[in-house]
């Protein structure tokens, strides 16, 4: 049987500086690490410094000539560009090239729909894509007519498949994937509420793609279970990890709190995502303390604590407590400094500063622990029990009236069972 070949992709880059902004060339060095998550060779790169972006074509017309001699040159088959396009500019941009044109929404939205794994995260990445196309569909019909491709940078034709729908069609299957994700959404949230219910705290890992939150996830569950039964998946890769991920971390004094580890940022991120990801990122709403995992070894690492900062507070996550733990300082040249207050100094994958950040931890979600005596009567065994399991015992006496524990447990706790404590 004949093998399709599959025409090899390779790419143009092309970004607008607005007004000089500090971070451009960073943003196209991500945009390159982007095209190369999607197996995407960069054969070239073509910027300009504008005041704002050319509305018909992004870019000015003699950039345009720059873009197509580069394409000639390196016989490239596809153009990137470094923001959303608007659907006219994609319809001009392709009749000008004539080639595929994409921007770094459905470049980002292209890793999303290769990296998700569950049925929530698969759901969230198709709406995000259906919402991105209905507005583009005459634009994105061409392209796709031109490469026999699907949306973005695959060959897989799922894009085609798609945008035969008319756009009543696509609405009413967005509807139908919105229900089906309410359901998800409806079950996470009532997992959610009987966590609540146990009253264990929820310590969220926050930070920008590839900045190791998987890595000190891992990390913190062989330390704590000796298992790797638990381990989430983790590797040098943009967007590793698009699934929210909870463990249980139970420390060696029976003070337990719940893990999470969900998506990274990145600069850009399409709005579509981030509103079909709002339900996953909610975990973090609920979290007690955040711990931004910032990739200490890149030297952007201070814009993708913005960055991350900022989505954050744009999905509505704000005034909760937050340790920065400065990952990857292996990798970092020259002394490191000391952890003081709200940072940390780790490198997760060699077990450094795990410790510490622990520490960190245990000092922000365990000080509402009180230190008390409690006389227990013999005939309330079961509270004795309760207590061995969900506090810190430190002394156990048998005394004429009943069980003496020397303890430390939560207020909580504490204000339940005060008939006991004391004096």
């Amino acid at each position: 049987m004949e093998q399709l070949t599959v025409e090899p992709q390779k790419a143009i880059l092309a970004g607008v500086n607005l007004n000089h902004q500090p971070d451009f060339e960073y943003s196209m060095e991500e945009l390159a690490n982007l095209a190369a998550a999607c197996d995407v060779e960069v054969a070239g790169v073509v910027t300009q410094n504008l005041s704002r972006v050319n509305t018909s074509h992004y870019i000015g017309t003699g950039k345009l000539q720059d873009v197509r001699a580069l394409m000639e040159l390196h016989q490239a088959n596809m153009v990137i560009f470094n923001d959303e396009l608007s659907p006219s500019q994609i319809r001009n941009l392709e009749s000008e090239l004539d080639c595929k044109v994409i921007d770094r929404t459905i470049l980002i939205l292209d890793i999303f729909g290769d990296r998700a794994r569950t049925r929530e995260a698969q759901l969230q990445v198709e709406v995000a894509e259906l919402q991105y196309m209905l507005p583009r569909l005459v634009g994105l019909r061409e392209s796709l007519g031109r490469q026999s491709g699907g949306v973005g940078t695959k060959n897989r034709g799922a894009g085609e498949k798609k945008l035969e729908l008319d756009r009543r069609r696509i609405e009413e299957k967005i509807n139908a994937l919105n229900k089906e994700l309410e359901v998800l959404v409806a079950h996470r949230q009532t997992q959610r509420k009987k966590r609540k219910k146990t009253e264990v705290p929820v310590v969220s890992l926050v930070g920008y793609t590839n900045a190791g939150k998987s890595t000190v996830m891992n990390a913190l569950v062989e330390l704590y279970t000796e298992t790797k039964d638990k381990f989430v998946f983790e590797k040098d890769m943009l967007f590793a990890t698009l699934e929210t991920s909870v463990r249980n971390i139970e420390l060696e004094d029976n003070k337990t709190f719940l893990l999470t580890d969900t998506v990274g940022f990145v600069s850009k991120l399409p709005h579509h995502l981030v509103k079909a990801f709002r339900s996953t990122l909610e975990e973090v709403k609920d979290s007690e303390l955040l711990v931004h995992v910032v990739d200490f070894s890149n030297p952007e690492y201070e814009q993708h604590i913005r960055i991350t900062n900022e989505t954050l507070k744009a999905i509505g996550v704000e005034d909760i407590p937050m340790i920065y733990a400065y990952n990857k300082i292996d990798l970092k040249e020259g002394d490191i400094p000391q952890s003081q207050d709200n940072i940390v100094y780790t490198a997760a994958k060699q077990k450094q500063g795990i410790d510490e950040l622990i520490g960190a931890i245990r000092e922000r979600i365990f000080k509402d622990y009180v230190k008390c005596e409690m006389l227990i009567p013999y005939d309330q065994g079961q509270l004795v029990s309760y207590l061995n399991e969900h506090a810190t015992i430190l002394l156990t006496e048998y005394e004429e009236h009943g069980t003496k524990l020397t303890l430390e447990c939560r207020q909580s706790d504490y204000s339940k069972y005060e008939l006991y404590v004391c004096s």
